[in-house]
């Protein structure tokens, strides 16, 4: 099998972040602040990148701006010709921070919103953050920076789809990526209380067709397909280790952000080996490349080179073997873990729009204990202050 190379590097930070959303990716067990990699070592990653093929650069986490080199390392990664993401909740977003920001030649902010409201945005996020967001997107749109957003759709706040795209663009959004929720990390404990039902869901892509005729040019807007309601699997990330990696914020090097979750395979760290003898040799890397790992129906299956299965750690989480089918796939042995669950979520009425419902129970992501620990802080203030 021919390699090809990595065309995007998703570069985790950290894991500390002041929101606490129920469907976050992240890993249960969050990476210590004293674990994350130090700034040296994140700029040999960044020349590594660039000379392995990677073109652009996206900063993450949990919540990026926690670093206080965020700049330096944009500084740098500019200067190899990569272009510069940072995705952020927005909190502790400074006119003088993003100043630095723009000065060290950031090409584009991607700002998550929870809700089309401050009250129920602030109870997904466990936060209050909306009046914050909206502070960031008016502090973007000023520098001339393009705004784009992102916001996760599931059964709480779907029904609001169409207040949701109006608020971003009176915010001056150029970009909306609607994705609905995928279940991984913190989204798999709470997929009973996420999965909308098969009505709700209809109803949205409905909404969406509307839309994007209505809105026309004005904003970009992109549907991410929820696939527990689809019949075939999605090509995962264009294939494990085939077009982009990640490197956590201890320095282990993923597939995909969500690739922490195998716990059957080893994963390499770039304070070991270099990124690129990771990428050509690294067993765990390796592990789903090409076909020969596949089992049946996969292995002779004319979509196998289209969707190379579907999503390993999809397999892994709901069977315990990544090498089997997703069984999101109709041929799968195993989709009627998939059937169960949306049959449940459909069971599970929604209340009717405007009702007063309470609001959602959600498991958090990360305990208080969890949180002042990765913040190192006990008030957001204090979280906020040495960003100014």
């Amino acid at each position: 099998m021919e390699l090809s190379l990595p065309y995007a590097l998703n570069a985790e930070l950290t894991h500390r972040c002041p929101l606490r959303c129920p469907y976050c990716s992240n890993p249960q067990e969050l990476e210590r602040r004293d674990k994350e990699l130090s700034t040296d070592v994140w700029l040999r990653i960044l020349e590594e990148a660039a000379g392995l093929g990677v073109v652009q650069l996206h900063l993450t986490g949990g919540e990026p701006l926690l670093r206080a080199d965020a700049e330096l390392l944009i500084e740098r990664a500019r200067s190899l010709g990569l272009f510069v993401n940072l995705i952020t909740s927005g909190v502790g977003l400074t006119e003088a921070r993003l100043r630095r920001l723009a000065e060290a030649g950031v090409d584009s902010l991607q700002l998550s919103l929870q809700a089309a409201t401050p009250s129920l945005s602030d109870h997904i996020a466990g936060f209050q953050a909306f009046d914050r967001k909206r502070q960031a997107a008016a502090l973007i749109r000023a520098t001339g920076l393009p705004l784009n957003m992102n916001v996760v759709l599931h059964r709480h706040n779907i029904g609001e789809l169409e207040a949701i795209v109006e608020l971003c663009l009176s915010w001056g959004a150029s970009r909306l990526e609607l994705a609905n929720t995928q279940y991984y990390g913190w989204a798999l404990v709470n997929r009973e209380t996420l999965m909308p039902t098969k009505e709700q869901l209809k109803a949205a892509e409905a909404s969406f067709d509307e839309l994007k005729k209505r809105i026309g040019k004005q904003m970009e807007l992109i549907w991410v397909v929820p696939d527990y309601y689809a019949e075939l699997p999605k090509p995962c990330m264009g294939g494990w280790g085939r077009i982009s990696l990640t490197v956590s914020p201890n320095g282990k090097v993923l597939p995909c952000p969500a690739a922490s979750g195998i716990d059957t395979l080893t994963f390499d760290s770039v304070t070991d080996r270099s990124l690129a003898s990771i990428w050509y040799e690294s067993a765990a890397l390796n592990a789903f490349r090409g076909t020969s790992w596949m089992t049946e129906p996969c292995r002779s299956c004319e979509r196998r080179f289209e969707d190379f299965g579907g999503c390993r750690c999809q397999a892994y989480l709901l069977t315990g073997d990544a090498r089997q089918t997703d069984p999101v796939c109709r041929l799968s042995p195993h989709r009627s873990l998939i059937s169960d669950a949306v049959t449940a979520a459909n069971e599970a009425r929604p209340a009717a729009s405007g009702s007063a419902e309470a609001p959602p129970s959600y498991v958090y992501r990360g305990s208080a204990a969890d949180r002042r620990r990765l913040l190192h802080a006990d008030r957001m203030d204090a979280v906020i202050e040495p960003m100014k």
